[in-house]
């Protein structure tokens, strides 16, 4: 395990564990691991800040989304955001906390972070098993200035639940008719070859000990370990590099304005400056919780869209502008008959 993973991991065991006793204005939470990276940092600062506690299991979105429906935790996390009658049925709340953005990564001798270039197309094709070697001709026409080994590919995806597949699946499947009619989107899809890793930092340590590996992560965590993430064709089919500015490219289109339960899918954007995978990731909270609880999940909520919008940023995700966090922060009230 590379000393980036250890230190992932070791933080994640603080915020686990660091408190299991539910005291005072302590918090459970579970879901995402595309967030943990900045969630843990938003954890840690909140408690030296308040004393209080927040107790984050990555599990997946999958998870985190069948926890807070079996009321074992006190706020739950999904890049998938659920649609108004799953929310209706279990008594949730649901409302956007950070945009992220989902990369491809590979694993390929001479190959640094950003040499190769895919769209849509081919990465469908990839994950369909319908192009299995590196020089293929697909490949070769796309980077015509690289020499692509003739390795085999090995796709690594998610074994577990995941919001981060729904939006990697969701995105081919707009690009791909036979996608979506052989594979669709969802948080966990029927693979049709390769080998599946627990959470995002299971894909990436996957690619990383497998050459000729692909997969997909959270760029955070292809940001953290140092993996080689490859550049991709936008909808406007310019190539754009995975940066700040071309996720916040692809966020400034989300209007959540007239959004039932900020439902919103974020890939595949317009824009010749849009990264095409890109996803809000949503919070899910209790409407029948006990409403001194609700406000203190409220709190730290609150705390991470204000002051924890630097952390954020720090790290690539992109922070929600002002209207957009006025809107979640008047829903609270709405919803949940609380504000922080």
């Amino acid at each position: 395990m590379s000393g980036c993973w250890k230190n992932i991991v070791g933080a994640l065991l603080v915020i686990v564990v660091g408190s299991t006793a539910a005291f005072g204005e302590d918090l459970t939470g579970a879901g995402g691991t595309a967030i943990f990276p900045v969630l843990q940092i938003w954890a840690q600062k909140y408690q030296q800040k308040t004393g209080n506690k927040v107790n984050y299991q990555a599990i997946g979105s999958g998870g985190g989304i069948k926890q807070i429906e079996a009321k074992t935790i006190d706020f739950g996390n999904s890049d998938k955001p659920l649609m108004h009658d799953e929310i209706a049925k279990n008594g949730l709340i649901q409302f956007p906390q950070v945009v992220i953005s989902i990369v491809p990564i590979v694993n390929l001798p001479g190959i640094k972070a950003g040499d190769l270039v895919l769209d849509g197309e081919v990465l469908a094709k990839i994950f369909l098993g319908e192009v299995t070697r590196w020089n293929d001709p697909a490949l070769t026409k796309l980077n015509p200035r690289i020499k692509l080994p003739d390795l085999a590919i090995l796709t690594v995806h998610r074994s577990d639940g995941s919001g981060t597949t729904f939006n990697f699946s969701n995105y081919l499947g707009k690009i791909s008719p036979e996608w979506q009619s052989k594979i669709g989107a969802d948080t966990a899809v029927e693979w049709p070859s390769g080998i599946g890793g627990k959470g995002n930092a299971g894909v990436a340590a996957s690619v990383q000990q497998s050459t000729g590996a692909i997969g997909y992560v959270e760029y955070a965590y292809a940001k953290q370990s140092k993996l080689a993430w490859t550049d991709m064709i936008n909808s406007a089919g310019q190539r754009v590099k995975p940066t700040m500015e071309s996720f916040q490219a692809a966020a400034g289109n989300a209007d959540f304005s007239k959004a039932q339960d900020f439902y919103l899918i974020l890939t595949n954007q317009p824009g010749a400056k849009s990264w095409p995978i890109t996803a809000a990731t949503y919070m899910l909270l209790r409407a029948d919780y006990d409403p001194a609880k609700n406000k203190a999940i409220l709190k730290f909520l609150d705390y991470a869209l204000h002051d924890g919008a630097a952390d954020a940023t720090s790290l690539d995700y992109v922070p929600f502008p002002v209207t957009v966090v006025e809107q979640i922060e008047a829903s609270w009230a709405h919803t949940l008959k609380v504000t922080p």
